[in-house]
């Protein structure tokens, strides 16, 4: 079994991250809005942020308003 928070909080991130049990995170734009974050860069930027706090994988949900 693999424990995955399912968060855009960085400091529950770095909570789960630190016990040692984190194995991942998920995310999507909702979670993101709810901390407040907005914009495309911001939420690039908050993406790597995750990624740099968690040793496994980061499941990232985004939206698209075209094809590109």
């Amino acid at each position: 079994m693999k424990f995955f928070i399912d968060t855009a909080n960085l400091e529950q991130i770095k909570e789960a991250q630190e016990l040692g049990i984190l194995d991942g995170v998920t995310t999507n734009p909702s979670l993101m809005a709810k901390e407040g974050i907005t914009g495309k860069d911001n939420i690039l930027k908050h993406y790597v942020d995750i990624c740099n706090i968690v040793d496994g994988d980061v499941s990232a949900e985004v939206n698209a308003m075209d094809l590109e």
